[in-house]
């Protein structure tokens, strides 16, 4: 097979060490500009992926991640992030790092060779067809990452690929490919930069829109996260106020009465009814707000 385009060296940056700061830093910035200004052409390929991924998860699917090395890191970073932004579930939360959970801190050696680990792990996690699985490989060559879409893909699961290189295993093993291309990179093969950049961007889209049309938000409004400190209590109020347009008082009355629950609150506040049967509209809607209140006949926003 050719040599990935991430490992390639660029004549863009012939004599990088011998620039001054200033030239390196701009000619680096440059580079993460180009970097989501790759995303662009890959929306369409990923709007299919979301919206697949939506159906597979609003029927109780889990999803996971699978990477090594820098892809995996950032893979995992996204992954985490969901729990308390729009407290998904960890139980519906797979990660498939290579070399285990001592991979997010430091390099483990040989593990990204290590096909049969992965084939293992989706075995082990009962991957099937309610699940969505990503895998993400700057170079698309990956043995774990492409070996762990491939078995999920036969099991069932829905595959998602992430890749910066055209023309790979990885991109060929997913039913959803997404190419993302970057090209070579500063520092040839440091994936770190671009690759990684642009990679964390595709992610951050993905498992957002996913979450919006899974009901984790009201409006642009995080009414689904974890108020697990002062910071995130403060704002827990300050979404209520903004969503109803009431005083404090209210507010704060309304969260004590739901047990600091945000949606059931704002479905008791919006709809004119109690907690009880706002959290029964709740249910019947799968947690979606906007859904409850127009079940309920009552004006959203």
């Amino acid at each position: 097979m050719a040599l990935p385009a991430t490992e390639a060296s660029s004549p863009r940056y012939e004599a990088l060490d011998a620039w001054d700061v200033p030239t390196i830093l701009a000619s680096l910035w440059e580079g993460q500009l180009a970097a989501v200004a790759a995303l662009g052409p890959a929306l369409p390929a990923l709007t299919r992926a979301t919206e697949a991924a939506v159906t597979r998860l609003a029927a109780g699917g889990r999803l996971a991640y699978v990477g090594a090395g820098t892809s995996g890191r950032v893979a995992v970073q996204d992954a985490v992030e969901l729990v308390p932004t729009f407290d998904w579930p960890e139980d519906r939360l797979v990660l498939l790092m290579a070399g285990g959970d001592a991979a997010l801190l430091r390099s483990v050696e040989n593990a990204e060779d290590r096909a049969d680990l992965a084939t293992a792990a989706v075995e082990q996690h009962a991957v099937g067809p309610n699940d969505v699985l990503v895998g993400v490989a700057a170079s698309g060559t990956t043995n774990f990452t492409v070996a762990a879409v491939r078995a999920a893909r036969a099991r069932g699961a829905l595959t998602i690929a992430v890749a910066n290189s055209a023309r790979t295993p990885l991109l060929d093993a997913a039913e959803f490919p997404l190419l993302i291309d970057t090209g070579a990179e500063a520092i040839a093969g440091s994936t770190r930069m671009k690759a990684g950049t642009a990679q964390k961007v595709a992610l951050n889209l993905f498992s957002t829109a996913v979450m919006v049309k899974l009901g984790r938000t009201y409006s642009n409004l995080m009414v689904s996260m974890r108020a697990t400190n002062a910071k995130l209590r403060g704002r827990t109020l300050r979404i209520l106020r903004e969503a109803t347009g009431l005083d404090e008082a209210e507010c704060t009355a309304a969260l004590l009465e739901a047990d600091g629950d945000l949606k059931v609150a704002l479905v008791r506040l919006l709809a004119g009814i109690d907690s009880v049967q706002a959290a029964e509209a709740l249910t019947a809607t799968g947690g979606h707000v906007r859904n409850a209140l127009v079940a309920l006949g009552a004006a959203a926003s």
